[in-house]
């Protein structure tokens, strides 16, 4: 029986919109990977000396290694009027430490010693694969270990934005030593956040990525999973919040285009045991900069109170 034209047409669309979604896949899983190092400038790096200097504080240089052999590199700034407490500092995607020395700086003014990390294959610190907390989780464990062991905090917190704060709330499962957190805009699951970045670039919600581009992110998790040996869907910063006692500040800008806020309304809603701040008008990121009274106010309130 002869085949139409129509289930022709019909078979060879299905086939070649599998092959795209193959190598799209292939690509999309590799640049997830392999996200582009932003280096840290001769320029920037004294124009943080200086400003350690003029607010009365010191900066050394630290560096530990991972069991995996991986040199991770960061800051330590010391105020000479310590309040006796330590704050972690992690960054976002394809950024470095630079990009927390504005927390850091209000941090230093009310006392608190800081620890700026470069993660993993961000920045100066080594490593081929950045992968959002299945590694990073326990890198942030031995920098709190750390921390500890070189400064013998009165009380350690920690602070992450976007990636940062997801690979932070994921390192609660390892039970650091932390009185208080608080994640900044940190995605929910990597699949929900998978998904979202299926539609950005149409300006669609995340139903494209669970419906017309679903085989485009699977074939992106199997070649994780294949290749570099990465289980890509068990990264769930949802599932490390529900989990913890240590107490929670979820902070998310409502007008976030990057990580919508729906992210941290769900990290909240299966872990009600957490605090959600959402910052009126801010984007990604954005609440230091939209409300700096109320984020330093509320930022204080919580360390002090934990």
């Amino acid at each position: 029986m002869p085949v139409s034209r129509r289930a022709r047409y019909g078979l060879l669309f299905l086939i070649l919109y599998l092959t795209l979604c193959t190598i799209g896949g292939i690509y999309l899983a590799d640049g997830t990977l392999h996200p582009a190092r932003r280096p840290l400038t001769e320029d920037e790096v004294t124009a943080v000396r200086d400003a350690a200097q003029a607010m009365n504080a010191t900066l050394t240089d630290a560096t530990i290694a991972t069991p995996d052999k991986v040199a991770l590199r960061a800051w330590m700034i010391h105020p000479h009027n310590s309040n006796g407490n330590a704050v972690l500092l992690l960054h976002g995607l394809g950024d470095n430490r630079i990009g927390m020395t504005g927390y850091a700086q209000l941090l230093l003014t009310h006392g608190f010693t800081v620890l700026l990390p470069d993660a993993r294959a961000h920045g100066t610190s080594g490593g081929p694969l950045a992968t959002y907390g299945l590694l990073e989780r326990n890198d942030i464990h031995q920098w709190i270990d750390f921390l500890d062991a070189q400064d013998h905090p009165r009380c350690l917190f920690a602070l992450g934005e976007s990636m940062g704060a997801a690979q932070l709330l994921q390192s609660l499962d390892t039970h650091p030593h932390l009185c208080a957190v608080i994640a900044e805009s940190s995605f929910a699951t990597f699949r929900e956040i998978a998904y979202d970045r299926m539609g950005q670039p149409f300006h669609l919600d995340p139903w494209v990525g669970r419906t017309f581009l679903r085989p485009l992110v699977e074939v992106a998790f199997l070649r994780a999973r294949l290749k570099y040996h990465l289980r890509m869907e068990d990264i769930s910063p949802e599932d490390s919040a529900t989990a913890t006692k240590i107490p929670v500040l979820l902070i998310h800008g409502a007008a976030d285009s990057n990580i919508p806020v729906r992210h941290s309304q769900r990290i909240h809603a299966r872990a009600p045991n957490t605090t959600l701040w959402e910052v009126p008008e801010a984007d990604h990121c954005g609440a230091l900069s939209t409300s700096p009274q109320e984020f330093e106010r509320r930022l204080l309130s919580w360390f002090d109170k934990n």
